[in-house]
């Protein structure tokens, strides 16, 4: 369902929001955003992991909604990570611009798992890109193959770097979480924190001081928006 309401909640939508931003667009924990809004509220991280559980994910559908039509151009790649002692890998899929597509934390990394990325992307975009560029992991060309687009593939050296460095934000808040405790938890935050990260990502050293100013008032006007009670 999205239909937001914070009704039979005793804390104020404002409260409500800002912390749910503050945990969603910032490097902070549950404890961390705790401590930051000690100053205005006393909430305990346990309601603020609620509010997250509860709100995160409405509110990142309603902000995806609103999202333009990525780019031509798709950039794949796979990273693992640790959950309770497995080895999983995230895969995410973004476009020329750095937009996150999809994301989807999965237990191999053969031509299974490539297959299902890319046909969650191909039926969520609605468009087939111009290319798709990949590493050199063979799981990727058989799964084009399938598809049907294989000709599509780059795999020329450094060309997949934006899907690369999209992973940083990952590490980040492994590290401040101290690791994902299940699969099915971090693939909630990571879907959450790619709608959120979309609406307030960037390119810093390719935008004016006044362009940037604008760019953030319009991004906290979208999330504003998609916070709104129905």
């Amino acid at each position: 369902m999205d239909k937001l309401s914070y009704r039979r909640h005793r804390s104020p939508s404002i409260v409500i929001q800002q912390a749910v931003w503050l945990h969603f667009r910032f490097a902070l924990s549950y404890r961390d955003v705790e401590d930051a809004r000690r100053a205005s509220v006393d909430v305990s991280y346990e309601t603020l992991r609620r509010w997250a559980l509860k709100f995160g994910g409405i509110i990142a559908r309603k902000l995806r909604r609103g999202r333009p039509r990525p780019d031509g151009r798709w950039h794949l790649d796979e990273v693992f990570v640790s959950i309770n002692g497995r080895q999983l890998y995230v895969w995410r899929a973004v476009d020329s611009e750095g937009e996150v597509l999809d994301i989807l934390v999965q237990p191999r990394r053969d031509r299974k798992a490539a297959l299902k990325l890319m046909r969650k992307l191909l039926k969520k975009q609605g468009v087939t890109p111009a290319t798709i560029v990949t590493d050199k992991l063979g799981s990727y060309r058989s799964a084009l193959r399938e598809l049907g687009v294989a000709r599509r593939q780059d795999t020329a050296r450094w060309k997949n770097n934006r899907a690369e460095n999209s992973h940083q934000p990952l590490r980040q808040r492994e590290r401040r979480m101290k690791r994902f405790k299940s699969p099915g938890s971090a693939q909630r935050f990571l879907s959450i924190h790619a709608a959120v990260y979309n609406v307030f990502n960037i390119q810093r050293h390719l935008t004016s001081r006044q362009t940037l100013r604008v760019f953030r008032d319009q991004a906290m006007l979208t999330w504003r928006q998609a916070t709104v009670a129905a």
